[in-house]
């Protein structure tokens, strides 16, 4: 099971514990409940606007839908009395979190872009 596919399924675990039907959500989303399920179903693509909508809805933290649960251990023996370093990426969330990012910076550029176009027709 993919990064995605674990998200949607904890959405969908969410909405569950929340009470709330495809057709609460859909409502919520100003969407067709058709269309909400295509998204829980992973039929759709879920953008970063949407899913953040998600988490404000169901009262969850974004980054609640990341966790899996999982706690990694790592032991490390330095028996030569040099120094050990040890980098853990965590790949999946770290590229998931990049993609989140470039998805806001996009975004913050296409506002600023807007403001500029309206102050333009502001000044005619």
């Amino acid at each position: 099971m993919d990064t995605v596919e674990k998200i949607l399924n904890k959405i969908k675990e969410a909405r569950k514990e929340y009470g709330y039907s495809h057709e609460n959500m859909a409502h919520e989303l100003g969407i067709s409940q058709a269309a909400y399920t295509n998204l829980e179903k992973n039929e759709s693509k879920l953008t970063v606007e949407r899913f953040l909508t998600i988490a404000e809805i169901l009262k969850k933290s974004p980054f609640s839908f990341f966790d899996d649960g999982e706690k990694n251990v790592y032991n490390q023996q330095n028996t030569e009395q040099s120094i050990g370093h040890q980098e853990n990426f965590y790949k999946e969330d770290k590229e998931i979190l990049e993609k989140l990012l470039f998805s806001y910076e996009s975004r913050i550029a296409e506002l600023k872009n807007e403001i500029d176009f309206l102050r333009e027709q502001l000044k005619k």
